[in-house]
């Protein structure tokens, strides 16, 4: 029997190591793509930043430059919000189609990417 039991027992040991492996790579896996994934997101959110203080100082520009050629400075400002208040509209009816579906492929992308 004890020869049986060598092989045997052997043959356990390498089943446990490789299942004990495998869980490893599939670990290391899964915080690999979870650090890719939230990198992504915050190179992004940085950007946007950027873009939102640009965004900010250009549309304050814009709203005294309108106000002065209305000669009311708060015209300008009314138009510039109007302005934004229909893009916002826009964005609220086509939010799935503009940004949320781009968005999931994005991540999906990155998550199966090989």
């Amino acid at each position: 029997m004890n020869s049986n039991e060598q092989p045997l027992e052997s043959l356990f040991e390498k089943a446990e190591d490789y299942s004990k492996t495998t869980l490893e790579v599939i670990r290391l896996k899964a915080i690999s793509k979870t650090a890719e994934v939230l990198s992504t997101l915050v190179a992004q959110m940085a950007l946007l930043v950027a873009i939102a203080l640009a965004s900010l100082t250009i549309n304050i520009g814009v709203a005294l430059w309108v106000g002065k050629l209305l000669h009311n400075i708060y015209f300008g400002f009314f138009s510039v919000g109007g302005f934004y208040t229909i893009i916002a509209i826009l964005l609220y009816f086509f939010k799935n189609s503009w940004i949320k579906i781009p968005v999931r492929k994005g991540i999906i992308s990155i998550l199966f990417e090989q």
